[in-house]
């Protein structure tokens, strides 16, 4: 594999990538990063998670840059303060909804500031609350009201086979009036269109003033394809399936295993000396 001519900005998957699955942010996460800020390269991380469920990476990782959550459907400062957002339909978030259950999924509904369930007891819900520190708010039913606002709607399955089916079906459904992928084989995230990492990467671009093909990508899901095909170079952790792993430019370990650490060391730090040497 060739490393691009030049890597300004690495842009990284959260869950499955930077942290282990535990979520955990390790030491040799933490200082990879602050190596990246040493050698002038940016860094950015996008996820389907909520801006509070970004929080307790920023100082960690000493971010500067925008942070892109819900997979790009709302950008945010370092300090959450929002640059732009783009919700969802409320007739194509309805219609998600409506399909996502249909299918024998559970569904939540993500708006800028809340975390909608019905059931507080329902499959991965406590997970979801100790990934993003904070809790839902549990209601009888998702009303229109709710729906008006909604940056993201997830599908919630133990089934990982449904959970696919559901997605392939929710892309026929729907369209281009939303972007509908897995973020976890037991999660399908439905965001308004332009909300997709492949977006996150051609945005974050613009806002610093380089070349997508400047930009390296890390990730380990499907919803991470659309990325690695907007940067110079893409990298897929060895926890990513093999249909994510044919669509990079290179793989690196699992995030059990530092996988984070190694390829950023491997295909993004260890070119950058070569070539000042």
């Amino acid at each position: 594999m060739s490393a691009p001519e030049s890597i300004r900005l690495l842009l990284a998957d959260v869950d499955g990538t930077l942290v282990t699955q535990d979520k955990v942010l390790t030491e040799a996460a933490k200082s990879t990063v602050h190596d990246l800020h040493d050698a002038r390269i940016a860094f950015a991380i996008t996820s389907g998670r909520p801006p509070r469920g970004m929080a307790m990476l920023i100082a960690p990782l000493s971010l500067r840059t925008p942070i892109a959550c819900f997979n790009g459907g709302v950008f945010v400062n370092p300090d959450l303060s929002v640059i732009e957002s783009q919700m969802l339909d409320p007739a194509t978030a309805t219609q998600a909804v409506e399909l996502i259950l249909d299918h024998g999924l559970d569904a939540w509904v993500y708006t800028s500031n809340d975390w909608l369930v019905r059931d507080v007891n329902a499959p991965h819900v406590a997970q979801e609350a100790a990934t993003v520190q904070f809790e839902p708010v549990v209601v009888a039913s998702f009303t229109k009201s709710h729906l008006a606002h909604a940056a993201k709607i997830v599908g919630v399955s133990n089934d990982h086979p449904r959970v696919a089916a559901c997605e392939k079906a929710a892309q026929g459904v729907l369209g281009e009036r939303a972007s509908a992928a897995r973020s976890q084989p037991y999660y399908l995230d439905v965001t308004n269109p332009q909300a997709n990492k492949g977006t996150v990467a051609t945005t974050l671009a613009k806002l610093l003033k380089i070349r997508p093909s400047e930009i390296a990508t890390i990730g380990d899901m499907p919803n991470d394809i659309v990325m690695f095909r907007k940067s110079g170079l893409s990298i897929a952790m060895g926890n990513a399936s093999d249909e994510v792993k044919a669509q990079a430019s290179a793989t690196t370990d699992s995030n059990e295993n530092d996988g984070f650490a190694k390829a950023v060391r491997r295909f993004v730090l260890a070119h950058v000396g070569a070539r000042q040497s």
